[in-house]
């Protein structure tokens, strides 16, 4: 490589690498379970692909109830109203726009509460300052499979009278002291989105130990039918397809082939990201099962580039790493408009958003692929002076992450 691509170099890759994609599993498996659905006839509506998904993912959690979904934002709201949440519920800014928009759909106003500098997660002692007469939940959110102050955060809901949910769309196949995340809280929400861990297409589950809240979800989760005529409450079309549940139960049968494609990945990151100055690799507890489904490093201030500046050189080289999660919930709409002066009280939140930088992973990824990745951020910041003077005669392209077409 004599040069960078953005600078008219040939790029490190001729396809796109992305930050994450599906996991697949036994193709054939897949395939069969596929042809057992169209023999059946039987697409939808609380089939025995979801039955059996929803038993799985509950006896692998060590939970009474799974209520599969067809993705993990409806999982949320159904929650939410499962629940009976209302007022304010307290959730972190960084994290995806749905775990805010879920709230504020079913009408609970997100009181958005800094997290703590390490581990990316709420901050227990700010939840606690957080909490007003309208607040009635605390939603944490197990950022990148890493758990959140499990212990601090019930202690708080239980000494102040609110409910505790989690969103733990990252953390399926994760352990916090030794148990599987799943089963804390009133209700955890999983996602089974295509690229998560586990996959199911596109789905996710809401799993409890509470046998009320379960039960709502379900009716919920049709329309509100507590049977075949009678609608008892108001509700969604939240169901999880055949084909969908098809694919879960594929991609958790092959659950050992991720979680050590991942470690490798990591490991290989590690190793290979070593000795950058202004860049850090975030870990993971080697003493708890962890998905390791997210490869982010921070990129410090002090670094010879920004972290704005790496991305929009690996993506002129077919890298693209994404900003998780930029630039932060409040500062999206309707929050930034709702709350503009939020950004005051998130300072780690805004913080952390201005550093965070997610690279390619998963079993799409191979040891080779990231020794170019990371050779190419280690020349970027051994020569990051010069490529930023450089840099600033650049014109963004739609290409470009720092375009105003790209996310």
């Amino acid at each position: 490589m004599t040069d960078f691509a953005i600078f008219g170099g040939v790029p490190a890759f001729a396809e796109p690498v992305h930050v994450g994609r599906p996991n697949i599993g036994d193709r054939e498996r897949l395939m069969e379970r596929i042809g057992g659905i169209l023999d059946r006839r039987r697409l939808t509506n609380d089939g025995p692909l979801v039955q059996e998904f929803e038993g799985a993912v509950a006896d692998f959690l060590g939970v009474q109830h799974c209520v599969a979904t067809c993705n993990g934002t409806a999982a949320l709201q159904l929650a939410i109203c499962a629940a009976g949440l209302s007022g304010e519920a307290i959730v972190s800014p960084l994290t995806f726009i749905a775990t805010a928009n879920a709230l504020q759909w079913q009408g609970v106003t997100p009181a958005f509460c800094d997290v703590a500098r390490t581990t990316h997660n709420l901050d227990p002692a700010r939840v606690e300052h957080a909490i007003t007469p309208r607040t009635s939940a605390i939603v944490g959110v197990h950022l990148w499979g890493r758990p959140c102050a499990i212990e601090a955060l019930t202690s708080v809901a239980e000494r102040r009278g609110l409910a505790l949910l989690f969103d733990a769309a990252h953390a399926f196949g994760c352990s916090h002291r030794g148990r599987m995340l799943g089963s804390f809280g009133l209700a955890e929400v999983l996602s089974f989105h295509a690229t998560k861990f586990v996959n199911s297409f596109e789905g996710g589950a809401i799993v409890t130990n509470d046998d009320a809240l379960a039960s709502k979800a379900r009716i919920m989760r049709n329309h509100g039918f507590a049977d075949y005529d009678t609608v008892t409450s108001i509700g969604m079309n939240a169901k999880m397809s055949e084909a969908s549940a098809a694919m879960g139960l594929t991609s958790l049968e092959a659950r050992d082939v991720f979680y050590a494609a991942n470690r490798r990945n990591h490991d290989a990151y590690r190793a290979s990201l070593a000795g950058i100055a202004g860049i850090s690799l975030i870990e993971y507890d080697d003493a708890e099962v962890c998905n390791r489904n997210y490869a982010v490093i921070e990129v410090d201030e002090s670094a010879a580039l920004s972290r704005d500046e790496l991305q929009r050189l690996l993506w002129a080289e077919n890298v693209l790493a994404r900003r998780y999660f930029f630039p932060g919930c409040h500062l999206a709409e309707p929050y930034r408009s709702l709350f503009p002066d939020a950004g005051l009280r998130l300072p780690e939140a805004e913080r952390l958003a201005r550093r965070l930088l997610a690279l390619p992973t998963g079993t799409a990824v191979e040891p080779a692929t990231i020794a170019v990745v990371s050779e190419l951020i280690r020349r970027a910041m051994a020569d990051g002076p010069r490529l930023r003077r450089r840099l600033e005669n650049v014109v963004p392209t739609d290409a470009d992450p720092s375009s105003d077409g790209a996310s």
